[in-house]
């Protein structure tokens, strides 16, 4: 079931709003206090996400940094997304859908041929064609969040993708703490349950404070 439309946060105005359908890219640059909202409009949808510093973009997400300083390995409402320089980059001001993803990585071409015997299209090959718009490419793909996506570690280390929780209409506010670059990747994958064998589209919003003018 299709949810309903979210509102605008209160103090914001909204620049953009962009329908992503399964196996499709975003990509952008945000300013400084901008939000980004991502929406799983039908449920159990995982969207790989990366964000660098407008001004160096060798300052990327930074899996450990983040994780470190959150003593978390989950991403939710609160959470800062440091850089590799230590630098926050962005931060987690809202999400109805706990325990985002920091460890899954993306899928690729070569992980879906190893795992599954399927070489298909993959987060990889999306996160490389918006990086491409910035100037940047498979050097600059490192460790990445995945919004929604289920990865649950036992007391012994195991850990697995599982089917997600998100339900129709869950979402994620990010702010951007400095300019940003931010690349998203609503993931393809058919072969786990990362998007419940059954990729679904999203929605990509835009938020600026309502002073201000991009």
């Amino acid at each position: 079931m299709a949810a309903e439309p979210l509102g605008t946060p209160q103090g914001y105005r909204q620049v953009s709003s962009v329908l992503v359908d399964p196996g499709g890219s975003w990509g952008a640059r945000l300013a400084a206090g901008e939000v980004v909202r991502f929406v799983d409009l039908e449920g159990q949808q995982a969207v790989d996400f990366l964000c660098y510093c407008a001004s160096d973009t060798r300052d990327r997400y930074n899996a450990a940094n983040t994780m470190k300083m959150a003593e978390n390995l989950y991403l939710d409402t609160g959470t800062v997304l440091y850089g590799e320089y230590a630098t926050p980059l962005m931060k987690v001001i809202g999400s109805s859908c706990r325990r985002h993803d920091t460890i899954g990585g993306c899928c690729s071409v070569e992980m879906n041929a190893l795992r599954y015997g399927r070489r298909t299209h993959s987060c990889r090959a999306n996160f490389l064609h918006e990086l491409s718009k910035f100037r940047m490419g498979e050097a600059d793909i490192v460790a990445n969040v995945n919004w929604f996506m289920s990865v649950p570690i036992a007391s012994d280390g195991h850990m697995a993708i599982a089917d997600g929780a998100s339900k129709p209409g869950d979402h994620v506010d990010v702010e951007a703490l400095i300019d940003v670059i931010a690349v998203m990747s609503n993931c393809p994958q058919k072969y786990n349950p990362a998007c419940g064998y059954n990729p679904t589209p999203v929605t990509v919003e835009v938020f600026a404070k309502a002073e201000t003018k991009r």
